[in-house]
């Protein structure tokens, strides 16, 4: 096998290995979600300890590709595919966090009935899985265009979590027994709100590998740290 047919093949178990752990980052998400909707506090409890597989994948990805750059010495667009998994295994991490906090959310509220019927919530949940989803596919296609276009659904997110806010800080001022109902809703919204900052990053991360450029795809507050 020639240098570059197997630094070719250690680049393809890296991508394969953003996809694995995407895959379980979604799978998180929903079960997260599932919970919320149902109360159940077993399958929480799961989704909580699942974070510690998305954890540990998280560090064997950055591991392996700090290797294969200091083994490989790779330049131009194949450093940047190197470099950007890294960046694109933190923002996966982070997500399963949010999901685990969803979770957490859950089991917390244990015994509370939910403040109201879950409608834009379970929506928001279904538009940041379908973005994680295009995300990683245009980073496997290497697709730029479809990259901006998922990055442009966070607005979609974003109007949600809005309205959310809106109508349960009402729920609250006008009743201050649901304050704390109301609060675990608020901290879900949030949650899936950051989960579309996070795919929206790794959009970023997939225009930079194909063309060189870092280019913000929705406002100042991508990048942040929280």
């Amino acid at each position: 096998m020639s240098v570059r047919s197997n630094f070719d093949q250690q680049l393809q178990g890296l991508s394969d290995q953003v996809v694995t752990m995407a895959s379980m980052v979604d799978k998180a998400i929903s079960r997260s979600l599932e919970a919320l909707r149902l109360q159940n506090v077993a399958l929480a409890d799961e989704v909580q300890r699942s974070d510690n597989a998305i954890n540990q994948l998280h560090r064997a990805g950055e591991e392996r590709a700090v290797v294969l750059i200091a083994l490989q010495g790779p330049v131009g667009s194949d450093v940047r595919r190197v470099a950007s998994a890294i960046s694109i295994f933190s923002n996966l991490e982070r997500m399963g966090d949010y999901a685990a906090g969803i979770a957490r959310i859950v089991v917390e509220g244990s015994g509370d009935s939910l403040l109201k019927p879950l409608v834009d919530i379970p929506n928001m949940g279904v538009i940041a899985r379908d973005m994680l989803d295009a995300a990683i596919q245009a980073y496997v296609n290497n697709d730029v265009e479809a990259a901006r276009a998922v990055a442009a659904r966070d607005d979609e997110l974003d109007d949600l979590y809005d309205a959310i806010v809106t109508e349960l800080m009402d729920y609250m001022v006008n009743d201050p027994s649901t304050v704390a109902r109301a609060t675990h809703l608020l901290w879900v919204a949030h949650n899936l709100e950051r989960i579309g900052d996070r795919v929206t990053n790794i959009c970023e991360r997939v225009v930079y590998i194909v063309t060189g450029d870092y280019e913000e795809l929705d406002g100042p507050h991508i990048g942040r740290i929280d």
